[in-house]
């Protein structure tokens, strides 16, 4: 557990810069002193961790040290998005949704820039349910339609048009 969130300390200062100890408690749930305990573990390690007191003080890495899960393409960032934000039905079975959610924000902050705001683009854009039919035409097409922020116009049940807008 202790590793997992010194990793998520780690992709959350690398990511979002200068954090203060109460923010990064807010957002891993713990005390703000347990992050200032991991903070020190982290530098003890030999991480370029600094560390500014007092009125605009903070943590933040050093030296510009980056980790990164590189080499995706737009396409495998939307689809690691989908994937990481699906309904799994073997992960509620499991009783395991807080630790998908858990990993899911770890692998995302770890993807560069422009890979993870495709990925949270994907991931905030297609919400699919277990009932979904993904196999039906009409599905796809209007995820592909989606994804490309065109607007559809569809006919059903009435003689009047429906306008669909993307969201984007």
């Amino acid at each position: 557990m202790r590793a997992a969130r010194l990793l998520q300390i780690l992709l959350l200062l690398q990511n979002r810069g200068r954090q203060t100890s109460v923010q990064l408690a807010e957002e891993l749930e713990v005390a703000p002193r347990t992050i200032l305990r991991d903070v020190a573990a982290m530098t003890e390690a030999g991480l370029p961790i600094i560390v500014h007191q007092g009125s605009g003080g903070g943590i933040e890495l050093g030296f510009n040290y980056r980790t990164r899960l590189t080499g995706l393409a737009r396409d495998e960032a939307t689809a690691l998005g989908l994937i990481l934000t699906a309904d799994t039905p073997m992960v509620a079975a499991l009783g395991l949704e807080n630790a998908a959610k858990r990993a899911q924000a770890k692998l995302i902050e770890s993807l560069p820039d422009k890979t993870r705001q495709e990925a949270q683009r994907a991931a905030v854009q297609f919400k699919l349910r277990r009932d979904t039919a993904v196999d039906d035409e009409r599905v796809q097409a209007m995820a592909h339609a989606v994804d490309a922020r065109t607007v559809v116009r569809l006919r059903f049940a009435t003689p009047t048009e429906q306008v669909i807008y993307p969201v984007t």
